[in-house]
């Protein structure tokens, strides 16, 4: 081709990505890479934003990497942020620290600092190499398109629409089982749940736990998708959930891990032991009451452990159930009279029960009525409260906007022990001539 006619051909293309920026991207779509990077590298980079801004982003992600490195580094600089921050984010490690030199470094600042997602965020969690199709494309297309990607191991295609919003996805199932001239917009199915890319870990969770999903997409503030959060890292989500949950409700900090430093262990629990001494110094305060009771009644210190064991037993499954109930998202804030009552109840009737096998045990061993009597009211009482102890804690504090995994066990131990301790020394106290 001769000089003349290339620059006609040249002012062509610059005219149509101009005027028919989303029909060009259409056609650019369909182009092998090597041929559209050629052709973009020679328009000036005004041009060519507006075509990048509807381009797909497999078909953005190809061309990126044909491109040469100073218009792709001009391109990076003259996007919109968020945008040069999703692409650079589907760089791998050494191309994106390449590019991210190569930039001024504000513009580099700027966008390092959308690509710094928070911690446990649905941004981190996610994987950002995701295939974004448009409706209109048929099923023949899509399948193309996907053997010139490679990806491996896919069960779902994403929709978007013309400005690169979510709009639907389509199972691979169905798209290989389509005919070849089926649009994809025929086969799709409407998306019921996304979640923002600056969500936390726990909204994952909960959009998990809440409908069954194979792959989770993640969205930007405007509604452009971003990512994907694939199965297994929505399983360890939901692992990681579950066994901080556990970690933190007995004091120890989310941030520790097996292989922790010692130091930093300590720094983390020491706080909490010494809080727990507080409470275990509140509990041996009530015991100190009835020093003169136990010394006269040898046989009270001996069964004071059953009556606490048994008071901390019951309240630590009230709250292992009311956590759980929280976590899944089962009760909220509202429903605490009814977890409240229905704790009541079982403490009592549990109570009783227990009461009564206590009884036959302490009257076999002391042949004391008085002290069966004393010790089964204490039982009742103690369950009963370590009941609703258990079931209210974590509610009050999660009302609070506080952490109810952080403290519950703690603050249950103190109740469980105060109160059991109470009322069995209390009413061996009043009703001492019956021992």
């Amino acid at each position: 081709m001769n000089p003349g006619a290339e620059a006609a051909v040249a002012a062509l293309n610059l005219h149509f990505l101009l005027d028919y920026p989303r029909e060009a991207a259409r056609r650019i779509e369909a182009m092998p890479p090597r041929e559209v990077s050629a052709m973009l590298a020679a328009q000036p980079v005004h041009a060519v934003l507006p075509v990048w801004q509807n381009l797909a982003t497999d078909v953005e992600q190809a061309v990126f990497g044909e491109l040469p490195e100073p218009q792709a580094t001009e391109l990076l600089a003259e996007l919109e942020p968020a945008r040069s921050a999703a692409l650079l984010n589907r760089l791998d490690d050494e191309d994106r620290d390449r590019f991210m030199a190569l930039l001024n470094p504000q513009v580099a600042a700027e966008i390092r600092a959308l690509m710094a997602y928070p911690t446990d965020s649905a941004g981190q969690l996610m994987d950002p190499r995701v295939l974004a199709f448009r409706g209109e494309l048929t099923a023949h297309e899509a399948l193309a398109r996907l053997r010139q990607t490679r990806r491996r191991g896919l069960r779902e295609l994403y929709l978007i629409d013309d400005d690169g919003r979510l709009d639907g996805c389509v199972d691979i199932q169905d798209l290989a089982l389509a005919e070849p001239d089926e649009t994809l917009g025929r086969i799709a199915r409407r998306i019921t749940d996304a979640v923002q890319d600056t969500a936390p870990r726990e909204d994952v969770v909960e959009k998990m736990q809440q409908d069954t999903v194979v792959d989770l997409p993640v969205i930007d503030f405007d509604g452009r998708l971003v990512g994907a959060i694939r199965q297994a890292k929505l399983a360890s989500a939901v692992q990681q959930e579950t066994t901080l949950d556990i970690q933190t409700m007995v004091g120890a900090s989310r941030d520790e891990r097996a292989l922790s430093a010692a130091t930093f262990a300590v720094a983390k629990r020491l706080p909490w032991l010494q809080i727990n001494l507080i409470t275990a110094f509140l509990a041996a305060s009530v015991v100190g009451l009835f020093e003169s009771t136990i010394a006269k009644y040898t046989a009270l210190a001996v069964l004071l452990p059953v009556v606490a064991g048994q008071a901390g037993n019951a309240g630590a499954q009230a709250l292992a159930v009311t956590m759980r109930g929280l976590v899944l998202r089962e009760i909220s804030l509202r429903h605490w009279r009814r977890v409240v009552f229905k704790e009541l109840n079982v403490g009592l009737m549990n109570g009783l029960a227990v009461a009564a096998t206590t009884a036959i045990g302490v009257y076999v061993w002391s042949r004391s009525v008085g002290l069966v009597l004393i010790i089964v009211a204490a039982m009742v009482i103690s369950m009963v409260a370590a009941g609703f102890a258990g079931a209210l804690v974590p509610i009050m504090l999660q009302r609070f906007g506080q952490d109810p995994a952080q403290s519950s066990s703690i603050i249950l131990t103190t109740v469980t022990d105060v109160v059991g301790f109470f009322s069995f020394l209390g009413i061996a106290t009043l009703f001492s001539t019956l021992l």
